[in-house]
């Protein structure tokens, strides 16, 4: 090791342009006397060093280490570097005495690197060492087609994406080698994590349970729905849905890992694992609590030193934004947080008849269950006679049938079991309430088996007429695949589950309901294919609950977003492999069920029973132009086959039959020998049928006007074209915008639209076109032109963008729904108007992209190499 000490002086000329520069000097000092050193220390023979350069550092180790002295508070770093041979290299790095943050270097395999430092846990990984590795980049279900190859603003947009980088375990690691807890930087102590709209009433001080207590136990003694105790946020359906959790052990310790602890292994951080969006997330958050008075201010746990129910909530927060966030909602949400499920909404004033089945199944499936009054207009949360409390969400927590056996009675009757998060006295006061005469009608077995206690704990029990009077609403989250695994099953049935990302998208799918037909059948579409009817079920019906979440609204509400009014309608499908709906499907077929209402919560859910057969469901906002992002999710009780409706992206030249060729007098060598109005007479609204077999059309007769228009165009061309009976782009919008100016509003075709024509028919690169070629141009102008006029029913010289597919599909072309939107983004105005030379030009570009695609696929595979020149040609020369 050697001591490194150095003084520089630095000159630095200033002006303020009044007068000559000044000059400013300073003189710096690195290291000094007092411990500076740089040096290598090897770990391994070193004899053949001088091969070094030919082998670097995968043969040698060793640690090199520097000191920076008493100038740096005694600070300085030192790298490991380590040998491996086949292992691969690999580094370390940290700083000498723990003062300040560490560096990481890695690999394994080759010579990669590995870099974490700074005190949060993201360290950057390339290669395949155990050290330092990292996440792979956020793959959240996108909706929106990508464009391999080019920058996404989807990640930057992801609210949650600093949430797949956070790792507990490389996190951990971090916090033992520095010596320091946890300190979350994704959702840190300071007031807009609490509230996003205000500043806090009182000064809120954040504290670790070791503050606040001096014993701190994650769990105490079993976690149970006794626990919860609300806080001063407004987030009682939560705590309801906490409570109903705790009943069911299997799914608390998937959300609330149990191996946890303030003592063993503790660095200040805790895990939380959440259903978000139709994915498990993992969340972890610090243990720093917000507190007044070395209170918790938020929910809490009965027992004073217990902090499970209290960083829960911490972790539901962060993932929602804040704590302010959580202020408001459904107990559905939560319980489908919480597991996976989905859920149904009843309104018990209109109970379907056999909910009481429903409700014992559900029970019996381990289903989250959560009841409520609606709440006075005039007041918050209050009292009613009977103890109920309106405004207020409760848990399910029990459904029963309980045996009544007395000398003059015998037989069973419904019971379900119900909690107030409160935790207190409030409590129902009636019939079957706590220390009421009718429990004298149950055996003391009963009691026991029923669990029977009446203490001031916030749960009861009421006989199922008696809930259904009093209470309105019930939430049942029935458990999905994403809620159980095969072992958890034993007795309980599991439903079989579909689901699909989607997204409303201005211009492109935001269709609005059915009262909107004009712009309801572009709404995304989904097949759903129901096989086998339920067992037990006597009328042979299949159940289906259908379920549309609208994704992000909650956390995005400090943008100044709230929830979109949503719904969908189902319609049984003749076809069952038929392409996309147009809007006459719509306007001559009736629905066969629809949700229950179009409603602005976060997720709309219809329990339907259809007869086997092939449905398409169509989810929609209530009015139209509203963008927002969406998970389609289908339960069955038996297996389905579902999917997104959509069609392979194709050309069908031979939608019309071909022309016939008028005879005409022989002409000149090189001149025209059978070009004729009827060549060139538009296509008038004869479109193919999707999927069915292929029909061929006869063109109209052409008018007086086409007539004319073949006749100049002729003429028109010859005159430009000289002796060669060629022209170029240049003369080609002279020929066409003579003709196309005169019936369109519209300023004529730009020389890149020429450009691209001429292109569509070269297929030797010369830049021109012959008079063959320009008469099978001319021949796709006019079709496209007549189509173009039939869907422009205001003569405005422009097509909505929603009428841009179905435009296209009556001159032969099929579209992907993600090709679709590229072609929307690309051809249309940000009013969603797509003019006559717009379409022009998405027409030919189509036809030429698809031309091409199809030359290098002959056998129609759908997949066709492309060498690098083959590539550049056809997408730049289009």
């Amino acid at each position: 090791m050697s001591n490194y000490y150095k003084t520089k002086t630095i000159r630095t000329y200033v002006s303020d342009g009044t007068g000559p520069p000044k000059v400013q000097t300073k003189t710096v000092t690195i290291g000094g006397p007092g411990g500076t050193n740089i040096g290598f220390t090897p770990s391994s023979d070193f004899s053949d060093f001088g091969d070094f350069g030919s082998k670097g550092f995968g043969d040698f180790g060793g640690q090199f280490k520097v000191d920076f002295g008493d100038s740096f508070g005694n600070k300085g770093i030192k790298f490991d570097v380590g040998g491996g041979g086949g292992g691969g290299n690999q580094r370390g790095a940290s700083r000498p005495g723990g003062s300040s943050s560490s560096y990481v270097i890695g690999g394994g395999g080759s010579n990669n690197y590995v870099i974490s430092g700074g005190g949060s846990a993201d360290p950057y990984s390339r290669g395949g060492s155990d050290v330092g590795k990292r996440a792979p980049p956020p793959t959240d279900p996108d909706p929106q087609p990508k464009l391999a190859g080019r920058p996404t603003r989807a990640l930057k947009k992801n609210p949650f994406v600093g949430l797949k980088f956070q790792n507990v375990d490389e996190i951990k690691a971090q916090c033992r080698q520095q010596g320091v807890l946890f300190e979350d930087p994704e959702f840190p102590c300071i007031d807009s994590s609490i509230f996003f709209t205000r500043s806090p009433p009182r000064p809120f001080e954040w504290k670790r349970p070791h503050e606040i207590c001096n014993n701190p136990e994650w769990i105490s003694q079993g976690a149970s729905r006794f626990d919860v105790r609300q806080g001063e946020l407004g987030d009682c359906w939560l705590l309801a849905a906490v409570a109903s959790l705790t009943c069911n052990q299997k799914l608390l310790d998937n959300v609330v890992p149990p191996q946890q602890s303030f003592s063993s292994d503790y660095h200040g951080i805790f895990k939380f694992n959440f259903w978000h969006q139709g994915e498990w997330q993992e969340v972890v958050v610090d243990d720093r609590l917000p507190t007044y008075k070395n209170q918790l201010v938020f929910m809490h746990s009965t027992e004073k030193n217990e902090f499970w129910s209290a960083l829960l909530e911490k972790a539901y927060a962060k993932l929602m934004g804040s704590y302010e966030s959580l202020k408001g909602g459904s107990t559905s949400e939560a319980m489908e947080d919480f597991t996976g499920g989905v859920t149904e909404l009843f309104d018990l004033q209109k109970a379907p008849a056999n909910l009481l089945s429903i409700m014992l199944k559900a029970y019996a499936r381990g289903s989250l269950m959560g009841c409520s009054i609606d709440a006075d207009p005039g007041k918050i949360e209050a009292e009613l006679a009977n103890g109920l409390i309106m405004g207020h969400a409760y848990s399910v927590t029990g459904v029963q049938l309980a045996d009544i056996q007395t000398p003059r009675m015998k037989g069973q009757i419904p019971m379900v079991r119900i909690r107030n998060p409160w935790g207190n006295g409030s409590e129902w006061k009636g019939a079957w309430s706590d220390g009421s005469r009718e429990w004298s009608l149950l055996s003391p077995e009963e009691k026991q088996e029923l669990g029977l206690n009446f203490e001031d704990d916030g749960e009861f029990w009421m006989s199922y007429q008696d809930f259904t009077s009093n209470f309105q609403k019930l939430e049942i989250c029935n458990l999905g695949p994403d809620s159980l695994d095969e072992d958890d099953l034993s007795n309980k049935k599991k439903w079989e589950c579909f689901k699909e990302h989607g997204a409303w998208i201005r211009r492109v799918n935001a269709g609005g309901c059915r009262n909107y037909l004009e712009t309801f059948w572009t709404n995304p579409q989904f097949r759903m294919t129901l096989t086998d009817p339920d067992d037990e079920d006597e009328d042979d019906l299949c159940t289906a609950i259908v379920a549309v979440l609208q994704k992000d609204r909650r956390k995005k509400r400090k943008e100044g977003l709230d929830l979109l009014t949503i719904g969908y309608v189902i319609y049984k499908l003749e076809d069952p492999n038929c392409g996309p709906l147009d809007v006459k499907f719509f306007k001559y077929n009736a629905s066969v069920a629809k949700s229950p209402t179009f409603i602005n919560m976060r997720e709309i859910c219809g329990r339907h029973k259809l007869p086997p057969g092939t449905y398409a469901i169509v989810p929609s906002t209530f009015e139209p132009h509203y963008e927002g992002e969406f998970l389609m999710r289908i339960f069955t009780e038996k297996a389905n086959v579902s999917g997104e409706i959509d069609e392979q992206t194709s050309l069908d030249e031979d939608v019309f039959a071909a022309p016939e060729r008028i005879p005409q007098r022989p002409s000149a060598p090189g001149k025209d020998t059978g070009f004729s109005a009827r060549q060139v007479a538009p296509a008038y609204n004869l479109p193919q049928a999707k999927n069915a077999p292929k029909k061929r059309y006869e063109r109209p007769a052409p008018s007086e006007q086409e007539k004319e228009q073949a006749d100049a165009l002729k003429q028109s061309f010859r005159r430009i074209a000289g002796e060669d009976m060629e022209i170029d782009a240049y003369e080609l919008q002279e020929v066409l915008n003579t003709v196309f100016t005169k019936e369109f509003k519209f300023p004529g075709f730009g020389v890149d639209t020429c450009r691209s024509m001429v292109a569509m028919h070269d297929g030797d690169l010369s830049g021109k076109l012959g008079y063959d070629e320009f008469k099978e141009l001319w021949e796709d102008l006019r079709r496209w032109k007549g189509v173009f006029k039939d869907f422009d029913k205001d003569n405005s010289g422009n097509l909505s963008s929603y009428e841009l597919r179905s435009a296209l599909n009556h001159v032969g072309f099929h579209i992907s729904n993600r090709t679709f939107k590229s072609l929307v983004m690309r051809y249309s105005n940000k009013n969603g108007q797509v003019d006559f030379g717009d379409f022009i030009m998405c027409t030919i570009r189509l036809k030429t992209m698809l031309t091409s695609f199809r030359g290098h696929d002959p056998d129609n595979t759908g997949f066709a190499p492309y060498d690098i020149d083959s590539f550049i040609q056809t997408t730049m020369y289009s």
